[in-house]
């Protein structure tokens, strides 16, 4: 009786019954694409559970002191305190090395899970109006995401995250005019500075979490005051949403994918080693680790820096490093052709109309290519960023090893975009249902026939028309199942 009385209190003045009876019936499409979005925020939640909790007994400070902890070789040497908390934290606090391979499992979840939505919805055309906004707050996610895992690494002050923050240091002195003040201002002197880990710190727990806690907000309001995307199979249209109400069906299987994904991780965050710092050694300005390679959602840039040539432009007094060029120059590109594609796309097709419906990536044969060269391409970088290890494992020069993903990395992109393209006109042209089911010889341009009808196509789009409709996605309902909204 209380408790009714309360929620009549609330619905009196707030108006809550009405809000809350619309929220619970809100539809969602049933499709295993859609959960990555859910991955990423689920980590992020099990990456603030477990920072909380890290936080209590790690200090930010390279004051150096005598480590009398529980890890033997390093008994009665000086270290600083960051890395001195680093190894109490897995040695001496109960279950601290769990939660911290759990904290930097989660990471790396958490930046997989938004590289494939982002993937998921480039190649889908997700982006496209009214959506372009939740894209921009998408790749600003990825890049926030991408900085505080970074922020994050580098706190143990171990030799690994030293080399890490040592080449930061050289990629910011080569930005011109500016890099020499922009290095003292976020550094707060020469390397290594003794402000650093205090800065990384306040960084990496306050406030980029907030940035990301506020965009992940706007985010999930956009989608839910939008719809959602779907996939265009029978009784689905541009105006509905056919899937499961939000409650009970579809909030039971979040909170299932919310355990599943915590237990996973603390299956990885018990058994599966990860950053071991006591391996490493404290930082010392004047060693560096080989081999040496940052988390994987930074390979690229490693991998960028490792085979550019070391070429460097002087004129007018300036020079533009050789690190300027991998290091700033591709990164700005990237990030900047990433924020720019809606609109780019849309100059190019002339396409303003409002999109529900996704495309299957044979339906956009162009993008689909575009999307695998890139990802062949920062692949190829990202396998670059181990040229050392690749050199050990073969028993070759790391010159010759260099040499070869130098060429590699401008043959094979393209060529993976050339054999992309060929495969989704050939898709598009045949209307088949299964990718399996194309005749090969629509891969190659000549005449195919489907479902009883001769297709031709100059552009890569069918112009018959099928017979039947199309057979829904994988772990998309029936026609006539589910709700619609």
């Amino acid at each position: 009786m209380i408790t009714r009385r309360l929620f009549r209190w609330f619905d009196d003045r707030l108006g809550a019954a009405s809000f809350a009876r619309s929220a619970l019936n809100k539809v969602f499409p049933d499709n295993w694409t859609f959960m990555f979005v859910e991955i990423a925020m689920y980590c992020f939640l099990i990456l603030i559970l477990t920072g909380i909790y890290l936080t209590f007994f790690f200090v930010p400070s390279s004051h150096p002191i005598i480590y009398t902890g529980s890890y033997a070789p390093f008994r009665g040497l000086p270290v600083s305190e960051a890395y001195g908390s680093a190894l109490r934290i897995s040695f001496d606090v109960r279950a601290g090395l769990v939660m911290r391979q759990m904290h930097h499992w989660a990471a790396n979840v958490f930046l997989a899970a938004i590289v494939v939505h982002l993937a998921r919805v480039f190649f889908t055309g997700a982006f496209r109006k009214p959506r372009e906004i939740n894209w921009l707050i998408g790749v600003t996610l990825l890049l926030l995401a991408m900085a505080n895992g970074f922020t994050g690494y580098s706190l143990p002050d171990d030799l690994l995250s030293g080399t890490g923050l040592r080449i930061f240091y050289s990629l910011t002195l080569s930005i011109p005019f500016v890099g020499t003040w922009l290095a003292f201002l976020f550094f707060g002197g020469e390397f290594p500075s003794h402000d650093i880990l205090s800065r990384l710190f306040v960084l990496h727990v306050l406030i980029v979490p907030a940035l990301l806690l506020g965009l992940f907000s706007v985010h999930l309001a956009l989608i839910w005051h939008q719809k959602h995307t779907q996939f265009p199979t029978a009784g689905r249209t541009e105006t509905n949403v056919v899937g499961s109400r939000f409650w009970p069906s579809y909030a039971m299987r979040s909170i299932g994918l919310l355990f599943a994904i915590a237990a996973v991780l603390g299956v990885l965050g018990g058994l599966a080693q990860i950053n071991p710092v006591w391996l490493y050694g404290p930082f010392n300005a004047s060693a560096v680790t080989s081999p040496a390679q940052p988390d994987w959602y930074l390979g690229w840039l490693e991998g960028a820096l490792r085979i550019f040539p070391p070429w460097e432009i002087r004129a007018f007094g300036h020079t533009l490093a050789e690190p300027f060029f991998p290091a700033i120059v591709m990164p700005s590109i990237t990030f900047g052709v990433l924020y720019a594609w809606p609109f780019l796309e849309q100059a190019v097709t002339k396409d303003r109309a409002h999109h529900n419906l996704l495309d299957r990536p044979h339906d956009r044969p162009v993008r689909t290519a575009i999307g695998a060269t890139a990802l062949a391409f920062y692949g190829l970088l990202l396998l670059a960023g181990s040229n050392d290890v690749a050199a050990r494992i073969f028993h070759l020069p790391v010159s010759a090893v260099t040499r070869g993903f130098q060429i590699l990395v401008l043959v094979v992109p393209l060529l993976v975009g050339f054999v992309v393209h060929r495969l989704m006109r050939g898709y598009a042209r045949s209307r088949a249902e299964r990718f399996m089911e194309v005749p090969f010889g629509a891969f190659l341009g000549r005449p195919v026939e489907a479902r009883g009808k001769a297709v031709t196509a100059t552009d890569g789009r069918p112009t018959a028309t099928a017979s039947a409709p199309p057979a829904p996605a994988l772990g998309d309902p029936a026609p006539g199942d589910g709700l619609e909204e």
